[in-house]
């Protein structure tokens, strides 16, 4: 096995074309590769999101994390970016799927690309992997406890986000959901609605709900972390991934 791979720091093209910084990833061999892109979550494009870009490519996948918040501002701290973010309620939706669109487009131009794209996101980017699946054609989605999917989020926490639930008729992949059984955001009934929803339109999904797990339970440098939800997590993922973005 050769792990080797080159890691930095390039420039996409997002919605509307607009320069985005973002967090690149790949093996150095040249076998065919599926690509990957990395949503990062709302405390925004850090060290723990370039850290996954790393994990994938080290598995054998080239991987990018586009930073949502780059039109915050060149040479702004990642934290005030994202700050400034949440502050006008988030990433507006068609700008998300432009960026996706343009970080997956990055990926298929690399040498050795095999065409297939997954699209991986954490927190308020397990709602931006669905509405990237529902929206654009790609090849496997993973929703890592994704909020505000099924429900709207309540009044004061700023979001101007809607339900995605009336996107579920276009979900264009394999939808891969892991959950914690503590988390309210998403909660389980929530995630329950979306199973339902999912089966009853005969989309391809398998959903893992964790017990005595909350809300971001893969992040190792957070007290929410859970070891033993996270490493059973990562072993699905990449199952999951080896199944549908082999060439």
């Amino acid at each position: 096995m050769n792990d080797a791979i080159w890691a930095g720091t390039i420039s996409v093209a997002g919605h509307e074309n607009a320069e985005l910084e973002a967090y690149l990833a790949r093996p150095l061999g040249e076998e065919p590769r599926g690509g990957v892109v990395v949503i990062h979550h709302m405390p925004g494009y850090d060290e723990a999101s370039k850290e996954i870009v790393r994990k994938f490519a080290a598995h054998g996948y080239a991987a990018v994390c586009p930073n949502l918040y780059s039109r915050e501002g060149a040479g702004v701290s990642p934290d005030d970016q994202a700050a400034a973010a949440r502050a006008k309620g988030g990433v507006p939706d068609e700008q998300l799927v432009g960026d996706v669109a343009g970080a997956a487009a990055h990926l298929n131009g690399l040498d050795h690309a095999n065409g297939k794209i997954g699209v991986i996101g954490f927190c308020s980017g397990g709602r931006q992997t669905f509405l990237a699946a529902c929206s654009l054609q790609i090849d496997a989605a993973v929703d890592c406890y994704g909020a505000f999917v099924v429900n709207e989020p309540p009044a004061e926490s700023g979001m101007k986000v809607t339900s995605l639930l009336s996107k579920a008729p276009g979900l264009s992949s394999p939808l891969l959901g892991l959950f914690g059984a503590d988390d309210s955001f998403p909660g389980p009934e929530e995630v329950a609605v979306l199973a339902a929803e999912l089966e009853k339109l005969g989309k391809d999904h398998e959903f893992h709900t964790y017990p005595d797990a909350g809300h971001a339970f893969f992040a190792v440098d957070r007290p929410s972390y859970r070891p033993a939800a996270a490493v059973d997590g990562w072993k699905k993922i990449f199952d999951f991934y080896g199944r549908h973005l082999s060439a």
